[in-house]
């Protein structure tokens, strides 16, 4: 029974990361209500979140050499399994992998919202996005680490091994350890608010119960683990310059003064929005990949100050779920500053692999087909303006033409919906 106060938690996080880090928890009384708040958590990010993986391969630490985990958090790391929660993590995974395997990962429920509307959600997710700010950086980016390196060779149910289980468990463990409980408990709050009271039954019944109850068992017992060994977080510089920063602020500014009015043109209540797009469960998965990839390399100071911007955002959004155009320029200058500090060949990374989930299925030209053309096309220019800038920024280069076909240019309209989705209240 209680685990499947938990089991909503899951569907929910596997909906809303598909695998890229998102996190969950907590519960009642005291101890008791500490230990079940991380527990939610975990459960969220560890289960939901890693458990769809598979074993790492040579590719992922060649591609990660370059922004693997460095300074006091590599040295809190450098024992991995030896430290109290890597050991607690190791004995999580062999107790909840028996439940692991009997998961259907590929299963469509777990890309439905399970309830709530999308301004519930919105603020929900604020919770969550609140929650990731608040953690050690260089650990997030441990967690990534743990993350991509157990998609690289995902199996096709989905499933990764012991050993790449209790490398997320360990990273989830340390990042929940470094925010406070309250932060935690804030997440599992909004979360539990919102799923149907029939998911939990539902997904129970999916299971093997008694497995089931095993895993949330040794996951309690991980999670006492977890807050007896809370890890101060550090405080990231930044690697984005004063002056590149000045310049991506001021583009910023720019491109809410042409974007907004297409902004609040858009029905950010529609059910589109919390719909998944028909692919394979795993095609899906390699594109958030990419992004994950993309994110453990960006600057920690950029991408704590575009997910401030955003929990700031939704706080203040209208009944409509529009942001202000003040924080919707904040947004778009995080989002710049985070995108300078990377390499233009990651960017297009992402890029090329969403274009590659959405355009086969028309969704593009069925996004705009929905907006005012003439407020889209005035977004668009903007946005190429803004990106010359973010790109002039990024290697310190003069911005260079696109050279884009129509059919890219179309292309590009949509993503500036799907951005301001995600950065101005996506469900």
């Amino acid at each position: 029974p209680t685990w499947v106060q938990v089991a909503p938690a899951v569907a929910f996080a596997n909906r809303l990361g598909r695998g890229i880090v998102q996190q969950t928890s907590n519960m009642q009384m005291a101890l008791r209500r500490t230990v079940r708040a991380l527990s939610v958590a975990l459960v969220v990010l560890a289960i939901a979140g890693g458990c769809c993986f598979s074993a790492a391969v040579p590719r992922a630490a060649r591609m990660f050499a370059a922004s693997a985990p460095h300074g006091r958090a590599r040295t809190r790391m450098a024992a991995t399994n030896d430290d109290a929660i890597g050991k607690a993590a190791a004995e999580l995974s062999k107790a909840a992998y028996p439940f692991m395997t009997q998961v259907d990962w590929n299963d469509p429920t777990f890309w439905m919202v399970p309830g709530g509307d999308a301004i519930s959600w919105a603020k929900s997710t604020a919770k969550i996005i609140d929650h990731g700010v608040a953690m050690d950086s260089e650990l997030v980016k441990a967690g990534c680490h743990a993350h991509h390196a157990a998609i690289g060779n995902l199996p096709s149910n989905g499933v990764c091994s012991e050993a790449e289980l209790t490398a997320i468990n360990a990273a989830i463990g340390r990042m929940i350890a470094s925010v406070p409980e309250s932060k935690t408990m804030d997440v599992y709050n909004s979360v539990s608010a919102l799923v149907d009271p029939k998911v939990p039954a539902y997904l129970m019944s999916k299971v093997n119960e008694a497995d089931a109850k095993k895993a949330y068992e040794a996951l309690i017992k991980f999670t006492e683990v977890v807050k007896a060994n809370p890890i101060t977080p550090s405080t990231p510089a930044t690697t984005v310059s004063s002056a590149a920063a000045t310049s991506i602020d001021a583009a910023a500014t720019k491109l809410g003064e042409a974007a907004y009015p297409f902004i609040k043109g858009v029905d950010w209540l529609d059910g589109l929005w919390g719909k998944t797009v028909p692919v394979s469960p795993q095609k899906t998965l390699k594109a958030v990949e990419t992004m994950i990839v993309m994110g453990a390399k960006m600057d920690s100071a950029a991408l704590k100050e575009a997910a401030a911007a955003h929990v700031k955002a939704i706080e203040g959004m209208d009944k409509n779920g529009v942001l202000t155009q003040q924080d919707f320029d904040a947004i778009n200058a995080g989002i710049g500053k985070t995108v300078a500090s990377v390499s233009k060949s990651d960017v297009m990374d992402v890029y090329h692999a969403f274009r590659d989930l959405v355009k086969p299925v028309g969704i593009p030209a069925y996004v705009l087909s929905k907006q005012n053309p003439a407020d889209a096309l005035a977004a668009y220019n903007a946005f190429m303006g803004f990106k010359d800038t973010v790109r002039s920024a990024q290697l310190g280069q003069k911005p260079q033409s696109t050279g884009l076909s129509a059919d890219q240019n179309a292309m590009l309209i949509a993503v500036i919906v799907l951005i301001n989705v995600a950065g101005a209240l996506f469900k």
